[in-house]
Formats: C-alpha cells, sequence, structure tokens
C-alpha cells in the first residue's frame, strides 16, 4: 500500500517575521504547498492529509482548490502549537477511516532535492524496518536531532539538541519519515499524552521507545537541504528553484523595449516588458506584467508579478514579491514583500565593515546568520522613503514607514514609523538667518 503523506504545514511562523505564512510563499508564480505536492505526485504519492493551524488554514484551503495538483489532499487542524506528536494525533480520524496506511510524514518547510523520496520509498518496499528515518550528514553542530546508529545503520536512539561536542553522530534528522506502523505509532504517541509527559517532544520519544522493540533504519541523504525557519532562509530557496532553470523562456507576450541584454538561464512571463539598457543576468525569473526600466539590472533573482524594477535599479541575489515599485534603488541579498515602496535613492546595505558573518535578531535574541552577505528582509507593504538605507541584517514590519533620508539600523516593528527629525535653517544672500 502506497503512503499517505502528511505534511506538516501548521507549526508558528513566530521566528519567520517579518515575512508571511510560509508554507504559501511564493516561488517563480506558485505557492511553496504547491510546489511541493507536485514533486510528491511526481514521487508516485496520490493521498495527502496537510495539517494546518487556524491562523492559515482557510488560505491552504482555498489554494488547494485553485491549483490541480491531482492529490486527494484534506486539511486538519491543530487548533494550538503542541509539538509535533499533537500534530499528527490530528489526522487519526482520517487514518483510522482509511485502514491506518503507512504514512510519510514531511514538513512543506523542508526543501530538498526530489531524489530524496524516490529513496525514502525504496527503503520502504524494502520491507528491512517498521519505520525509516532520513539522516542527513553534517559537517558542523547543528541545532537540531540526532540519529544514534547502531549496526546496519539500525536507529537505536534521537538525541535533540546534544550540544556542540556531545553529538552522538555526524546524522541530523530531517522530518523525512517512513511509518509502515501506524497504528503503533499513534498508540505510543497517545501513552505519552495519558501519562503526562512533560515536554512536547512527544513524537521523538513516542520513536525512541518503539526502537527497544522495532528496526528503525536510517536513510542517509547527502543531497541539498533547504529549511526555512528565518526570513534569510528565502534566499537559500530562492537560489535552488532559480538553479533548476534551463535555457531562455520568453513568452511571447513578453515585451522587449529596444536593446535588452539577456545571459543565463532566464524566464520571463507574459506581460513583462523589458525598456532600453535593462539586463536580466541568470538564474533569474521575471513574473508576470513585471517591468524592468531603462538600464535597470537583475541578476540572480526572482521578480514577482506587477513589480517596478525602475530606471537603473540593481537587484542583486534578491527574492522581490509582488507589485514591489523601485525606483533608482539598490536591492541586494534581499527578501522584499509584496507592495513594499523602495523609493528613489533607496539601498540595502549587504556587507560588514570587517566581512564577518552578518547577524539578525530574531525574538530578542542575536543570531550569527551564517551569511557573509545579507541586506533587509521587509514586510508587505512597508514605504521607504527617498535616499533612505538598511543596514546588513535588518527586518521592517509590514506596514512600517521609513521617512525620507533616514538609516534603518535596528528592527522596525509592523506599522511603526522611523523618521530624522531635521532643523531647517533658512540663509539670505547677505549671511542672515531669517
Amino acid at each position: 500500500m502506497q503512503p499517505t503523506l502528511i505534511i506538516l504545514a501548521g507549526g508558528a511562523n513566530s521566528r519567520f517575521w517579518p515575512l508571511r505564512e510560509k508554507s504559501l510563499y511564493t516561488f517563480m508564480g506558485e505557492p511553496l504547498l504547491i510546489k511541493q505536492l507536485k514533486v510528491y505526485h511526481a514521487a508516485g504519492f496520490r493521498n495527502a492529509i496537510v495539517i494546518a493551524n487556524p491562523g492559515n488554514v482557510e488560505v491552504i484551503t482555498e489554494t488547494l482548490q485553485q491549483f490541480e495538483t491531482g492529490f486527494n489532499a484534506q486539511v486538519v487542524v491543530q487548533a494550538e502549537p503542541l509539538g509535533m506528536g499533537h500534530a499528527i494525533l490530528q489526522t487519526e480520524e482520517l487514518l483510522k477511516t482509511a485502514g491506518y496506511p503507512p504514512i510519510y510524514i514531511c514538513q512543506v518547510n523542508d526543501v530538498v532535492a526530489p531524489e530524496l523520496h524516490a529513496t525514502m520509498m525504496a527503503a520502504f518496499e524494502s520491507g528491512r524496518a517498521v519505520s525509516y528515518l532520513t539522516g542527513y550528514q553534517v559537517t558542523q553542530y547543528f541545532p537540531g536531532g540526532y540519529l544514534e546508529l547502531g549496526d546496519s545503520d539500525q536507529i537505536v536512539n534521537i538525541i535533540e539538541k546534544p550540544g556542540a561536542g556531545n553529538e552522538p553522530s555526524d546524522l541530523v534528522n530531517i522530518v523525512a519519515h517512513v511509518h509502515t506502523d501506524t497504528a503503533l505509532l499513534l498508540d505510543t504517541i497517545h501513552q505519552l499524552y495519558v501519562a503526562h509527559h512533560p515536554t512536547d517532544d512527544h513524537y521523538e520519544v513516542a520513536m525512541a521507545r518503539m526502537m527497544h522493540t522495532h528496526r528503525f533504519e536510517c536513510v542517509r541523504y547527502m543531497g541539498q537541504w533547504f529549511p526555512i525557519k528565518y526570513p534569510w532562509h528565502v534566499l537559500d530557496v530562492t537560489r535552488f528553484y532559480l538553479d533548476q532553470l534551463e535555457g531562455q523562456h520568453i513568452h511571447p507576450d513578453a515585451k522587449l523595449m529596444g536593446e535588452v541584454a539577456i545571459s543565463g538561464n532566464v524566464i520571463i512571463e507574459a506581460g513583462a516588458r523589458l525598456f532600453h539598457g535593462a539586463s536580466v543576468v541568470g538564474p533569474a525569473y521575471i513574473g508576470a506584467g513585471a517591468i524592468v526600466g531603462n538600464g535597470a539590472l537583475v541578476r540572480e533573482s526572482m521578480v514577482g508579478a506587477g513589480c517596478m524594477v525602475g530606471h537603473t535599479s540593481e537587484v542583486a541575489r534578491s527574492y522581490i514579491g509582488q507589485q514591489v515599485n523601485l525606483h533608482r534603488a539598490v536591492v541586494l541579498d534581499s527578501v522584499f514583500e509584496d507592495k513594499v515602496n523602495f523609493s528613489a535613492g533607496c539601498i540595502t546595505a549587504n556587507l560588514r565593515i570587517d566581512h564577518g558573518h552578518v547577524k539578525s535578531t530574531v525574538k530578542g535574541e542575536r543570531l550569527n546568520t551564517g551569511r557573509d552577505k545579507l541586506g533587509a528582509m521587509i514586510g508587505e507593504g512597508a514605504f521607504i522613503g527617498i535616499q533612505s538605507g538598511t543596514m546588513p541584517g535588518v527586518k521592517i514590519g509590514a506596514g512600517a514607514e521609513v521617512g525620507a533620508f533616514t538609516n534603518v539600523t535596528a528592527d522596525l516593528g509592523a506599522g511603526q514609523r522611523l523618521y530624522v527629525v531635521q532643523q531647517t535653517q533658512v540663509v539670505d544672500a547677505t549671511g542672515g538667518r531669517e
């Protein structure tokens, strides 16, 4: 029996601020959830249960109805963010009705190469174990769960965040798990709730208990893995999808107005207009109805539908949402959501003076992003006034306003205003002040 997909899409997005719902982030015109479902469908899956939360269930349901993915996809809601075990239990009634089929648990915000799913299905079909977990080899400490192995890749334990130097192996647990005894897994999770297990790691503890009596096998994966947890991770996923482009695909309804330079792998969608002197350096994506003005440069970036990359603007290694307006602006290694206005002369600084890794504040904690170049992450509808700039790693909330000639050195909350107070003096021709 083919496994039923359990897609985790209901987690909190607090660390993703100021950006919106990560499961529906649009890459090259498609929400992430739909792009993932198409990959799963190509791997042979036909039944899926998407676990949403109260804040995104409506838009996830609408998205699934609007797109043809070839799936029998159902949506359940995890009312509170009480951990993965609690989320999986929300699928129990549907799984029981289906006769407890094998399940393949994955996260919508874990972007991997399609080969992983084929490898997991080959392991499942071998029948060697009751469960199969993906192990991703790391070369430095990663704050996640580590797999402890016995003989022949048998997993004997999962250790969450052991701390650098205490890792039982170099294999991190990616949430790409196949379970063949679904009823046993659900029952083991239930037992932990009945016993009032004190932390929210019921799923991991349930698997660790099952390992005492059943074989869990590690499926090693060496390919690409881009988890979307923090806002700068959007840039990694942007590059992942851009790197899949092959050749130049310019829609017949796109218009190149005069001398336009296009190089590398590029998609230019219907209705886009590129004016004389514009350059697009691939891999790059220009969305439907977007404008790239005279002398503007788009390099290794995604520019969404309806955007205006105005005269002599530069966009490099960035994600630009839909209906974003830029005019004589420079956007480097940045993430702009829909309807951001980045006025004339604005620029995102992306490099520290000491060339070190850029840090960014998340929930009050300064984090090392691991990136030596990182610009700004700006939420939907923010307005940045003329000749303003942002320091590396700064985040600006949705609907925020930044006045003219302002240097943004720290995060700005949603709807907040930041202005530089100026003192004006008028001097007459004889040097007297009025």
